[in-house]
């Protein structure tokens, strides 16, 4: 089976934002391969630190928020 990670990283980051806190901080909780795509899509800032958490880029918060209306809500769709 062939995985879309462009879907993966979508789902990874809008699950990451949940944790969202202090403006722009989530909580690590993935996959080292995902972040790093994520932060290659200029979503996240380099996670490459000892934090346990890293930050979401304005374009990366706004990017969750969608994923996570289209995705995850219970609202209808038209």
């Amino acid at each position: 089976m062939t995985l879309d990670t462009d879907k993966i990283d979508d789902a990874a980051l809008a699950i990451l934002s949940l944790t969202l806190h202090n403006g722009d901080r989530v909580w690590k909780g993935v996959a080292w391969n995902i972040t790093d795509r994520l932060f290659e899509k200029g979503l996240i800032y380099d996670p490459k630190n000892k934090a346990k958490s890293l930050s979401l880029t304005p374009e990366g918060i706004a990017h969750a928020r969608a994923v996570l209306a289209r995705e995850f809500s219970k609202e209808k769709r038209e």
